[in-house]
């Protein structure tokens, strides 16, 4: 049996159908995939989270007056008491933190005091996504500022 020329193979017009309807498709497939927040980006919150507590400390030390770094569970936020600057973490990103119940002899509610002494009422904030965790602690007595991880959850 014999072939006539140009009936075999496709035509470069066929492919590049072929390759336009493939595109559409990923076009349309591709913002369907969530797109979570990476362990480097958890990493980059954390390191944020640390940067802003230290920043207060500071400013407590250098003002001679107590700072308060306020998180919010529900708004998903944690705010500067220096500097009113504000971090705020995605919805995939696991967001808790332990806290003490008073501090200098008050309440201290859903923050993290630091003192003019550089002293610290403490905490420890948890950032979780996908299995990692990562712990922002802050120490009591020195009000240092440390980034752990963790398999608390």
């Amino acid at each position: 049996m014999r072939r006539r020329r140009g009936e075999s193979g496709f035509t470069l017009l066929e492919t590049i159908c072929v390759l336009a309807i493939i595109a559409m498709l990923a076009a349309i497939a591709l913002p369907a995939f969530p797109r979570g927040t990476s362990r480097t980006m958890l990493e980059a919150y954390a390191l944020e989270t640390a940067s802003l507590l230290k920043a207060d400390r500071n400013a407590a030390i250098r003002r001679g007056a107590a700072v308060a770094t306020d998180l919010s569970a529900i708004s998903r936020t944690i705010r500067s008491g220096a500097t009113g600057r504000l971090l705020q973490l995605p919805q995939d990103v696991g967001f808790n933190a332990i806290l003490a119940s008073q501090c200098d002899r008050r309440a201290a509610g859903m923050a993290i005091q630091f003192l003019p002494s550089g002293m610290s009422c403490g905490g420890t904030i948890f950032l979780s996504r996908l299995g990692t965790t990562l712990e922002v602690r802050v120490t009591w007595l020195t009000g240092g500022v440390e980034i752990v991880p963790s398999n608390a959850f």
